[in-house]
């Protein structure tokens, strides 16, 4: 496992007041997982913290900047924000937008799950049933007569050829001819 760098373990120090927080290396860089959920990036020496819909419009009015991936000439933006210039390098201030990436991190997971529920354990809609129209003791159905059990399989006409055929060949001597 690679070794953490200083940045790393001071961003960590930062965020000691939300809880339990580990880093994990990865593509270059480190994740920042709580409760088991990935909820920071630490990429180049800038921390990033998850965002949502619900958070997004914070960190925009904050001035932060979003983690931008670069892939096969394409920018390709991520969740992943910076977290505003006066909280980077105060826990005081950092903690609240590490709560709010922590809360974005356990609704992209709750929805991630919602997803992968099969819709057989929605509920059903209801159904439209006929109305039930009650019967007379003169209005009874007779029993149905049960089906007679099926006869032999039917074999194809061909294959009935053949296996004739072959029954004959077994049954008739091989003819011997005499010059």
């Amino acid at each position: 496992m690679p070794r953490m760098d200083s940045f790393v373990e001071y961003t960590l120090e930062l965020l000691e007041p939300l809880g339990a927080v580990q880093a994990r290396s990865m593509f270059g860089g480190w994740g920042l997982y709580f409760g088991g959920r990935m909820f920071g990036l630490i990429i180049q020496g800038q921390l990033y913290l998850k965002t949502d819909d619900v958070t997004r419009a914070d960190f925009e009015a904050e001035g932060c900047r979003p983690f931008i991936y670069h892939s096969r000439g394409r920018e390709q933006p991520m969740s992943y924000w910076t977290p505003p210039a006066d909280a980077e390098d105060d826990g005081r201030r950092l903690l609240p937008w590490a709560r709010r990436a922590v809360d974005a991190s356990n609704r992209a997971a709750m929805k991630k799950a919602a997803k992968k529920t099969p819709a057989a354990k929605k509920a059903p809609a209801p159904a439209k049933k006929a109305p039930v129209e009650k019967e007379t003791p003169a209005a009874k159905k007779a029993p149905v007569a049960k089906k007679p059990p099926a006869a032999a399989k039917k074999v194809p006409a061909a294959k009935k050829a053949s296996a004739a055929k072959k029954a004959a060949a077994k049954k008739k001597p091989a003819r011997v001819r005499r010059s």
